[in-house]
């Protein structure tokens, strides 16, 4: 925090000279983190900051802005600059920043572009917008099985610099179908007479270019890899996907995730940079929803007003019964949704998830219960709270915590399955969702449970 108090200082001290040679000189000699750093703590100065930066290290900061962040600075750089930008930025960041931007916009930026990278961009944003066709890059060098290793280092000199990574080279047949990769280790290590198809091992793995890209965070997630070839219907190789593309989206899901998953819709833009009105807009429509699942609460203990009028001692116990019970439902469904993100569990595994969790929830129902049993049970040995018939309500508590905690923990594991199915994010089943739902069915429970073990003795 230091450095970066630090650093600003520095900057302002550069600014206030207001000679831009030395403000460029200056910010060419920080790294790209630095800059993306300053812009974030001096906003009013990032346009300032991308023109004055080299073009290449500004296609490198304005890269890794965020969306609304990049907005705001596009808006007030030059012309000059913005057709720069446009075209010395990668096809995937540049296809990243024209899909966020209204469509008048793009034409206009589009018309920019060389003819060649024109039908490129318009390629690419041809593609769904979470599909991994948005976020593949043309740019990557192919060979030929049968080129040796000498023609192989030949191509990568002349084609290399254009390439987004050298790391992996990709081998096509005649009609540009992706055979095999093969990783630049192996080219630099083998021999110079050593044919390309020698050290072909068949251990493809490739993307589909409409694969939706949640997809590709599992795949690269479970191989070490730091790009994949993207393929078409017919295996024609289209483009590769790199590493760096695929954190960003991780990030993207994360964040989406953990804001579906505490009851609101996810935020298009930092929060602090989205308006009163629209934040109120996307968490209004989950608390409505939300107040009319608990509405349906009041209205279960009003069918049981007659019960709660003769034995009142059992409103003391609801907030301990609701809580359980949403408590668990929100464990497993957090469980299950972190375990679908990562590719643990398949739709196909909905069986042995809910034979799982109808165990381990009558199990956690007992270890609660039991302790529900011994708080009365000590409460009226020292104070003779509950009258002569403790143990009956004890018996209550006890029974309605195991059944409500082992129906918490079946809901919450497969609600993500239902929406899963039905085509929604898993992570709309979200805690308050999840809780409200069990609220309602424990309190019948609950009351169920009540009515037949009390009626004729309290009731």
């Amino acid at each position: 925090m230091e450095d970066l108090d630090m650093l600003v200082e520095e900057t302002k001290d550069v600014l206030a000279l207001g000679d831009p040679q030395r403000l460029q000189a200056y910010l060419d000699e920080l790294n790209i983190s630095e800059v993306e750093a300053l812009i974030d703590e001096l906003p009013e100065h990032g346009a300032t900051f991308i023109e004055t930066l080299s073009v290449n290290r500004a296609v490198h900061v304005f890269g890794i802005l965020d969306f609304p962040t990049q907005a705001r600075i596009f808006k007030k750089l030059s012309g000059p600059r913005i057709h720069r930008l446009i075209n010395e930025m990668p096809p995937d960041d540049r296809t990243s920043f024209l899909s966020e931007l209204k469509g008048d916009v793009v034409k206009q930026l589009i018309i920019l572009l060389p003819p060649a990278d024109r039908k490129e961009a318009l390629a690419l944003l041809g593609y769904p917008e979470d599909s991994v066709g948005r976020l593949m890059t043309p740019d990557y060098i192919t060979v030929k099985e049968h080129w040796d290793v000498t023609r192989v280092l030949e191509h990568i000199r002349k084609y290399g610099k254009a390439s987004e990574t050298i790391d992996v080279l990709y081998v096509i047949d005649k009609d540009g179908k992706l055979l095999d990769d093969i990783r630049i280790r192996n080219i630099l290590l083998a021999d110079p007479d050593t044919r390309v198809e020698e050290l072909m091992d068949g251990r493809l793995i490739a993307l589909n270019a409409n694969d939706p890209q949640e997809d590709a965070i599992n795949i690269f997630r479970m191989n070490n890899r730091v790009a994949l070839p993207v393929v078409d219907e017919q295996d024609i190789m289209l483009g590769i996907v790199t590493i760096d593309d695929i954190l960003w989206v991780a990030n993207e899901e994360y964040s989406e995730d953990m804001q579906r998953i505490g009851g609101t819709e996810a935020l298009d833009e930092p929060y602090l940079d989205v308006s009163i009105m629209h934040l109120i807009k996307k968490r209004a429509g989950w608390l409505i929803v939300l107040f009319f699942g608990q509405l349906l609460t009041a209205t279960v203990m009003e069918h049981y007003e007659s019960q709660l009028v003769s034995v009142v001692m059992l409103v003391m116990f609801i907030p301990l019964i609701m809580s359980s019970g949403g408590n668990s439902g929100s464990q497993a469904s957090t469980l299950i949704i972190q375990a679908m993100a990562l590719g643990e569990v398949t739709l196909a595994d909905w069986w042995r998830v809910m034979k799982r969790e109808i165990i381990s929830g009558l199990l956690l129902g007992l270890i609660l219960g039991v302790l529900g049993f011994i708080r009365i049970y000590a409460w009226e040995a020292f104070s003779n709270t509950y009258g002569e018939h403790w143990f009956l309500i004890a018996l209550v508590v006890s029974i309605s915590l195991v059944g409500i905690v082992m129906w918490g923990s079946l809901m919450g594991s497969m609600l993500p399955f239902i929406l899963r199915w039905f085509g929604a994010d898993p992570a709309a089943s979200s805690t308050p969702f999840v809780s409200t739902l069990v609220d309602v069915t424990g309190l019948i429970i609950y009351f169920s449970v009540a009515a037949a073990l009390l009626t004729g003795v309290l009731m």
